[in-house]
């Protein structure tokens, strides 16, 4: 059973009480990866990756046999220059004990997933630790799978389960909550405007506006 609500306030993410983990977002993956343009899962996972810098999520690299599968991508191993992901025999990363140990010491129970492919490599952890008391929530566009039934067959079995399927860009909108909430506004609003593409565009445009007086306006 998982332990918060699934309606509601408490239901919704945020960044103390969320833990990201990333998986296999690897070359052998994105090889064959048939549910998505490649380049837009890679725009949508750095994109989360920098999100979760920003807000200062806990945040667990891991990919599967990377001395034949490849290492993890550039675009998120130079958002966590410093941090070794750890590197599984293991297809179901809930499997390892590792990967587990350092979530667990985070003490925090909403389970952000996001990872290569969805249908072995995301399901399989998002639906064991919903049985260990994890309110788990899947990235879906930051998820791929061989081919767009293996994708969405996943997304619906973990829905099934118990799983929440959310957008990065909805991560984003949880976790700032409140644009009043300076810390971190500057930081998500770089984010937005070099992964969102059209929603980055219009926040450019929106800040550009809230910046021009009122009387520049009107004197044109």
């Amino acid at each position: 059973m998982t332990r918060t609500a699934k309606v509601g306030l408490e239901a919704l993410l945020t960044p103390e009480e969320s833990v990201l983990v990333l998986i296999d977002h690897q070359p052998y993956q994105f090889a064959n990866l048939h549910s998505h343009e490649p380049t837009m899962i890679v725009n949508n996972v750095v994109g989360l990756a920098k999100l979760a810098k920003v807000f200062d999520v806990p945040t667990v690299l891991t990919t599967v046999i990377e001395e034949r599968g490849g290492n993890l991508i550039r675009g998120i191993q130079d958002v966590f220059p410093d941090q070794k992901p750890i590197n599984r025999t293991f297809i179901n990363t809930w499997q390892d004990r590792r990967v587990v140990d350092v979530v667990e010491k985070t003490g925090r129970k909403k389970l952000i997933i996001a990872g290569l492919w969805t249908e072995i490599c995301v399901a399989m952890p998002a639906i064991q630790a919903l049985d260990e008391g994890y309110d788990v929530f899947v990235v879906t566009d930051a998820c791929g799978g061989v081919t767009v039934e293996a994708h969405d067959m996943a997304v619906r079995r973990m829905v099934q389960a118990g799983v929440a399927p959310i957008t990065w860009m909805a991560v984003a909108g949880e976790w700032q909550r409140d644009w009043a909430r300076e810390s971190t506004t500057g930081g998500a609003g770089e984010v937005m405007a070099e992964h969102g593409g059209g929603s980055g565009v219009a926040l450019a445009w929106e800040l550009q506006l809230l910046a021009t007086p009122v009387a520049d306006v009107a004197a044109r």
